[in-house]
């Protein structure tokens, strides 16, 4: 009884634990009321009183990194409305604007800085421009602001805050994430060498702080909120085990504090925003353009570059805030890759060109860039011996048509990983998105590995034919096809963010399992799985490519079903078909705009198109572009 009792208090106080939350916001550099601001992310004094007075008013409780801890520890509990106040760069206006207003409000804070520029004597290397000294704290303030006990001094690197090339065509990328590119040796960084930099950076940085305050650094805030896996794990080594981002969002403090999303304050935000933003919790919207990269490749640079151009001017004049780039080449249009377009071990480079488009679009357009890559429809160079690893279907049909390595093989599994792996390593991008090859029909898989996982892990019997005979057993050996399926693409994101972190995960998803539920049997594929696992799941709403009579109706259906799902409204995309594909001709721009029309009366805000063609101008810009941007819409 008394065990019963202690499970049940044990119970009661992680919940409440788990339920505590707290919110980071982001400050760069504060100007006088005189003063005009320069860069986006500037803030006049003025209004960053308005938000301090605006948060006291509000019954926001502004809490130290401290108060963060003893709450993770257990020590205590977070306040309601519980905000932590946080500076980037060491700007001297932190002293002269920001210090007194602290004091003032008896706020306490965090102030990231970047040990190089403090330790400049005349010049700073400010991104690709010098800047004169005297726009950084000096040494004696930033000993004064620490011993005040109202500020958490925090590491911001040494010298990290600053781009290195990153790809073959010379783009500067964040120091901390990026694996150098050597134009000398055409090579990049070895993980030996990028880990070594990173470590003797943030330890020098560390250093640089403790013989000015005396104390060590607990908190890594990242250069441009860029951050790895691997990086995390040094700066956990060197005692900064708290790690603060860019990335938009709530912090759940059950979540430890290795991966602390702040708000970013741009544009002088009014205080009124300040509310907004500090409110909201509901995903901005998802307009998307899926793009195959095959149209942009080309063997002569030149035309490469123009076409990389054609692209950027689409991506910018639609208005969409992601892109679903193709990181694959799919050379004979079969849906399978047997070369790809970024550095890797396994298979041929046809270019290393995903890298180039995913930062020039992220860079010129601001839209989130996703890697679109297969889960399994990879083929290895001749003689490999994965290639007797293959989806076997018990029929001997081709099962849904895909050529595809067993899921169920572990050296699959591991070949897959190191794939996406070095993605993560030599790419910038914020998502993936699993290909539909991520299917296994009611055939499959009956290959010599499937067929052990069914006896040895399931306990089914290992013949499919066997399986298929009995109703009990196959609902069973579906669901876990469909498990094992999202597991693994789970698993591959795990492996990308050892290297580029956060990634978001989507999915492509066939129509017909969500219209009809036992169609799961068919594909392996279940809507109320997607929606437990993935950050978005990309449905394919092509009412022609689904032979439907008549299309609107069709996609009527479509959005009916995913309204009645619970939380689908939030996760799912809708993927509208941009062309036939039998007969192989355009759908009119016309159609398609009316089709996001459609989406959008009914309420639904994530939706895109697939494919986009640049060189015939399809669809349209100019006629889909009300309808997809998100520019003028509310969000």
């Amino acid at each position: 009884m008394l065990r019963a009792v202690l499970h049940f208090i044990l119970l009661f106080a992680t919940f409440f634990v788990q339920a505590e939350t707290f919110q980071v916001i982001s400050y760069h550099d504060v100007v006088s009321i005189e003063e005009k601001l320069v860069a986006p992310d500037d803030i006049n004094v003025r209004r960053l009183a308005d938000h301090f007075e605006w948060l006291k008013a509000n019954g926001y409780n502004v809490i130290s990194v401290q108060e963060l801890v003893d709450a993770r520890n257990g020590v205590s509990k977070l306040p309601t409305k519980a905000v932590l106040l946080s500076f980037d760069d060491g700007y001297a206006s932190f002293y002269k604007l920001v210090f007194p207003l602290l004091k003032a409000y008896q706020y306490p804070a965090t102030l990231a800085v970047v040990g190089s520029w403090l330790e400049q004597r005349e010049k700073v290397m400010y991104g690709t421009r010098q800047v004169d000294r005297q726009r950084f704290l000096t040494l004696e303030q930033l000993k004064e602001i620490a011993a005040s006990g109202l500020v958490e001094i925090a590491s911001h690197s040494y010298d990290l805050h600053r781009g290195i090339p990153g790809n073959p065509q010379g783009n500067e990328m964040p120091a901390a994430t990026t694996r150098a590119y050597s134009a000398t040796s055409s090579s990049y960084e070895s993980d030996l060498v990028y880990e070594s930099r990173i470590r003797q950076d943030l330890s020098r940085n560390s250093d640089f702080i403790e013989i000015l305050t005396g104390k060590r650094p607990r908190v890594m805030v990242w250069p441009y909120g860029r951050y790895n896996g691997e990086a995390q794990r040094i700066a956990g080594d060197l005692g900064m085990f708290i790690t603060m981002n860019l990335d938009d969002g709530d912090n759940l403090l059950a979540n430890g504090l290795s991966d602390i999303r702040r708000y970013y304050i741009q544009k002088d935000m009014p205080a009124a925003e300040l509310a907004l933003t500090l409110g909201t919790q509901s995903k901005r919207a998802m307009r998307v353009m899926h793009v195959d990269l095959d149209y942009i490749y080309d063997p002569d640079p030149q035309q490469q570059e123009k076409n990389l151009g054609l692209l950027l001017d689409r991506v910018k004049a639609a208005g969409v805030t992601a892109v679903f780039l193709q990181a694959f080449a799919d050379d004979n249009a079969a849906g399978v890759a047997s070369r790809l377009y970024f550095s890797n071990r396994h298979l041929p480079v046809k270019a290393d060109l995903f890298n180039r488009v995913s930062w020039q679009v992220t860079s010129r357009t601001g839209s989130r860039v996703f890697a679109w890559l297969p889960l399994t429809a990879f083929v290895p160079p001749s003689g490999h011996p994965l290639h007797g690893h293959k989806v076997v279907a018990a029929d001997g049909s081709a099962g849904v048509g895909y050529s595809r390595l067993s899921p169920f093989s572990a050296e699959v599994r591991e070949y897959v990983a190191e794939i996406y792996e070095d993605l993560g390593r030599h790419a910038y991008f914020d998502g993936i998105l699993i290909h539909d090859d991520a299917v296994l029909s009611d055939q499959e898989d009956d290959s010599v590995f499937a067929r052990d996982y069914y006896a040895s892990r399931l306990g089914l019997p290992g013949n499919v034919t066997t399986i298929r005979a009995n109703p009990e057993m196959m609902q069973r050996w579906t669901d876990a096809k469909t498990e094992h399926l999202s597991w693994f693409a789970e698993e591959l994101r795990r492996r990308v963010e050892n290297f580029r972190k956060p990634v978001m995960l989507a999915r492509n998803y066939y129509a017909e399992p969500i219209l009809n539920p036992q169609a799961q049997t068919w594909f392996s594929q279940s809507l109320p799985d997607a929606l437990r696992r993935f950050d978005w799941v990309a449905v394919m709403a092509m009412p022609y490519m689904e032979k439907a009579a008549d299309a609107n109706a069709w996609l009527d259906r479509l959005i009916q079903v995913i309204r009645s799902e619970k939380g689908a409204e939030q996760k799912v995309i809708f993927e509208l078909q941009a062309k036939r594909w039998a007969p192989d001709e355009p759908v009119p721009s016309e159609e398609i705009a009316s089709w996001m029309r459609r989406l959008r009366i009914a309420g639904i805000r994530h939706f895109g198109y697939y494919p986009d063609d640049p060189f015939a101008n399809h669809p349209e810009i100019t006629t889909i572009r009300k309808e997809l941007s998100v520019r003028g819409y509310a969000q």
